[in-house]
């Protein structure tokens, strides 16, 4: 039963996905910890430390039973989690008590298992990069020619077309994937380095043996599913590792918080709305609204990480020499914290690019009220091939389009450009041969070809990588 007495976090309760919340959950956090210890005495076992198969089997034999009452009380009355649970384990393993965590500091268990959940909170959030990427691809290519109005500062420019746009978010998150991946593939253990980072704990269980106390290190990476552990250290890993980490998930943030802006704006265009279902209420006061509040949940989201991005960063810089422990409880909340809101953030990006719904009528309405203006330049070419004198014309185009401005501005009437320039005799020609140059399709250069190139180049080969449908319009793109 949920308890209505006691703060609990929304990410949990409200906002991040199942799977997300059991990887940083206290189960996955100290079964792993047992992992460790039984990693740690399974190589000193295999490199001559008097330790026997049968603790090791004991040792795995609870892996995930985890006494969590013991390990609270033994807390209480130790003050050090790390100890608290050697000793919870300890009593449910008392063959291998003696040897649980032989030579390690509390960092052998607590980094090397922050590194281990990291990596597969990487892992889980590139699945849902790729999610949505195909999603938005897929929309990219339904409306590669869709003419629609372009803004430069929010004011109508040179027309894009609605999937062309769409190609826009899609480089922001491919640029974000391949930030994860150079994060997952760098990511290395802590290893096996003692209090100050020189092993030399390990180096006198192993009586001066250099390279068994290395190799320690390499059979403990590969047990956990590492290549290799960092190089040097001091007591921890270094924090820059964390910041770098979470400046790649501010990144994921900084993405979906631009594509929901986005949105938003075209939601108050009428143009492109997110889904919004039968149900849905917009507001308590107005029932007639349908507000974005998807994409305002996103936004709220990508500022809380990208804010959280700090955390690390400052922790990073404020370490002494081999180590000190202002860094935990600040560690303890926004490492988890950070991923919990990306993970978030993607499950409602993934929504949303899902059932974008897109009012053709309504761009077209824009489109047409702006193109008069963006069609003056080819009516002004068309003029002077006629004979027409470039400059003459060109102030023509200005005057004119001035009074069409003030006509819809200050009168709010229609754009009346067209009517002005068939009117005057310096252009030489009819409504109708100036209305030829209205198409819009004239005027989104090559926003077709670019996405179906970008999709084939940048996008194609990504889903291929990852194992995508090879039946998908997408992957099915010829080369």
């Amino acid at each position: 039963m949920t308890q209505t007495d006691r703060y609990e976090t929304p990410l949990s309760s409200r906002y991040a996905s199942d799977e997300m919340l059991r990887l940083f959950s206290p189960d996955k956090k100290f079964s792993t910890w047992r992992r460790l210890w039984v990693a740690l005495a399974r190589a000193e076992m295999e490199l001559g430390l008097p330790i026997t198969a049968e603790q090791v089997q004991e040792m795995e034999a609870h892996l995930d039973d985890i006494n969590y009452d013991r390990a609270a009380e033994w807390e209480k009355k130790l003050r050090h989690d790390v100890m608290a649970h050697i000793h919870a384990f300890g009593e449910q393993c008392p063959k291998a008590m003696p040897i649980i965590h032989l030579g390690a500091t509390s960092c052998y268990v607590g980094d090397n298992t922050d590194v281990i959940l990291m990596r597969e909170g990487l892992e889980l959030l590139r699945s849902k990069l790729l999610r949505v990427i195909r999603r938005l691809s897929g929309f990219a290519l339904q409306y590669k020619s869709l003419p629609t109005l372009g803004f430069t500062h929010f004011q109508p420019a040179q027309l894009v077309t609605v999937g062309k746009r769409a190609t826009l978010w899609i480089n922001d998150l491919l640029l974000d994937l391949e930030e994860v991946e150079f994060r997952i593939s760098h990511l290395r253990l802590l290893g096996s380095k003692g209090t100050t980072g020189t092993q030399a704990s390990f180096l006198e269980l192993f009586e001066g043996d250099h390279e068994k106390v290395k190799e320690l290190e390499r059979k403990i990476a590969r047990e956990m599913g590492f290549e290799d552990t960092v190089p040097v250290s001091g007591q921890t890993y270094s924090r820059k590792t964390d910041a770098a980490i979470l400046a790649t998930l501010s990144g994921i943030a900084q993405s979906a918080g631009k594509f929901a802006t986005d949105l938003r704006l075209l939601c108050h265009l009428k143009e492109v709305e997110e889904p919004f279902e039968a149900s849905q209420i917009g507001s308590s006061a107005m029932p007639y609204k349908r507000n974005p509040m998807r994409c305002e949940r996103i936004c709220a989201l990508a500022r809380y990480v990208i804010a959280d991005a700090q955390n690390p960063a400052l922790t990073a810089y404020s370490q002494w020499f081999e180590r000190t422990l202002d860094d935990s409880a600040n560690k303890r909340i926004a490492i988890p914290e950070a991923f919990l809101a990306v993970d978030a953030i993607l499950n409602i990006y993934d929504n949303v690019a899902g059932g974008l719904v897109v009012h053709e009528k309504v761009i077209e309405r824009h489109v047409q009220e702006e193109l008069p203006f963006m069609a003056t330049e080819n009516i002004m070419m068309d003029a002077v091939k006629r004979g027409g004198d470039r400059q003459a014309l060109h102030e023509r185009i200005r005057v004119h389009s001035l009074k069409a401005g003030r006509n819809v501005k200050d009168r709010g009437e229609a754009n009346n450009l067209i009517d002005l320039i068939a009117a005057d005799p310096l252009f030489g020609m009819s409504r109708e041969e100036i209305t030829a140059h209205l198409e819009p399709a004239r005027y989104i250069g090559r926003c077709s070809e670019q996405v179906e190139e970008f999709l084939r180049e940048c996008v194609q080969p990504k889903l291929r990588a990852y194992g995508a449908d090879q039946d998908d319009a997408i992957t099915q793109l010829k080369v």
